[in-house]
């Protein structure tokens, strides 16, 4: 199937996802966001694991994540947050650890499968102040100013406007609030029969962006304290490829400079105005070389 518009892509993601839900962390796992073919070479294509964090929950783990944004978002006891696309509710329910009783975790998704699955799971733990909004998270339906955190997990590369989720990142943290997102990035071009799958593109490959743009985004909207927490180079394996490259054009694939990255990135909106001095794309700090006392480390 072919992509066009914003709506197309938004419907093909959500009736994908859909079925995601009801499929098998391994399923998920071993295929591409469990959008596409599972690979018998490589089990964990993107995912990293979960179940070391304290708070995780093996029902709510679908194997879709490509990061773990909960493990370096710097959660406090009493803290409202919010995770971005947050599926069987896996991500809230690691916050909730943190936040303790007394916070709030709010999980956004627009799957309507994704929230009653992650409701249910919330119901069967008995967690009162975790609850699941179905809402797009291009006009997310919270408050302006009402989040310390915000975490999100694999999935503004499904999003078509991805400036937009962050202006609404931008609208709904407190001053001083900050974010962790995990997400996939390019470096270079995909081949035309990938950037144009939608297969692909619900298997958070196609529609990720060139990273000095992702970031480039979060630069210009004016956030500060920007850094990568984590990096790591995706690599697809060949019996997922080969079903949309024949062997030339797989041969030339691997031979180019292109490069698929996970990227834990962490931003603080401002306490007060937006300063004018942007920092430059090729400024922006990787965990291993993060200032102590920074707002990321």
């Amino acid at each position: 199937m072919i992509m066009d518009n914003s709506d197309n892509l938004k419907k093909i993601v959500r009736e994908k996802y859909s079925k995601i839900a009801l499929q098998e962390i391994d399923v998920n796992a071993s295929s591409c966001c469990g959008a596409t073919v599972s690979s018998e070479e490589v089990y964990n294509i993107m995912t990293d694991d979960y179940s070391d964090l304290d708070g995780y929950q093996k029902d709510a783990d679908l194997g879709l994540g490509c990061g773990l944004p909960t493990e370096f978002a710097k959660i406090q006891a009493g803290d409202t947050v919010i995770d971005l696309g947050s599926g069987a509710g896996n991500d809230c329910f690691i916050a909730r650890h943190e936040t303790g009783a007394e916070g709030k975790v709010i999980g956004i998704d627009f799957t309507p499968e994704m929230v009653n699955k992650a409701r249910e799971n919330a119901e069967k733990l008995g967690f009162n102040n975790v609850e699941f909004r179905a809402g797009d998270i291009e006009v997310m339906p919270v408050s302006n100013n009402i989040a310390d955190v915000i975490v999100s997990n694999c999935v503004l590369n499904l999003v078509p406007d991805k400036k937009q989720v962050f202006k609404e990142i931008f609208r709904v943290l407190k001053p001083g609030g900050h974010f962790s997102i995990s997400d996939i990035v390019l470096v270079g071009e995909l081949p035309d029969a990938l950037k144009k799958d939608a297969e692909m593109y619900a298997g958070c490959v196609s529609g990720a962006i060139q990273k000095e743009d992702y970031l480039g985004h979060i630069i210009e909207l004016g956030f500060d304290e920007i850094c990568l927490q984590k990096e790591k180079e995706i690599i697809i394996p060949d019996d997922i490829l080969k079903k949309y490259l024949d062997d030339q054009a797989l041969a030339t694939f691997k031979q180019s400079d292109l490069g698929i990255f996970s990227i834990t990135v962490f931003a603080q909106k401002p306490i007060g105005e937006v300063s004018q001095k942007k920092v430059s794309f090729k400024d922006i700090p990787v965990l291993n070389s993060c200032e102590p006392g920074s707002g990321c480390c």
